[in-house]
């Protein structure tokens, strides 16, 4: 329970804060899904729109700090190898 003013706002603020980090977060692994699926069917088009999509979501979550930024870097580096790796 707060003791004050002040730490009832925090308490409020804490709340929609995890609330917008755990919806970034889902984006970026459904992304992720989308992504293993078109590798799993070895459709290289699809896996290369799907990684597009994953770059994009994982920069925007990185941007904001849900993920590490090193994170979203690895994550699109192991995409793009195993893009090429289709081929």
């Amino acid at each position: 329970m707060a003791n004050s003013k002040s730490a009832e706002k925090r308490g409020r603020q804490t709340i929609t804060r995890t609330n917008l980090n755990k919806a970034v977060k889902s984006q970026v692994k459904s992304r992720r899904k989308e992504l293993a699926a078109a590798f799993e069917a070895g459709d290289k088009a699809a896996a290369v729109e799907a990684a597009k999509k994953v770059a994009s979501a994982a920069d925007r979550a990185a941007k904001i700090g849900v993920i590490h930024k090193n994170s979203a870097s690895r994550l699109k580096s192991i995409n793009a190898t195993r893009i090429a790796a289709l081929s």
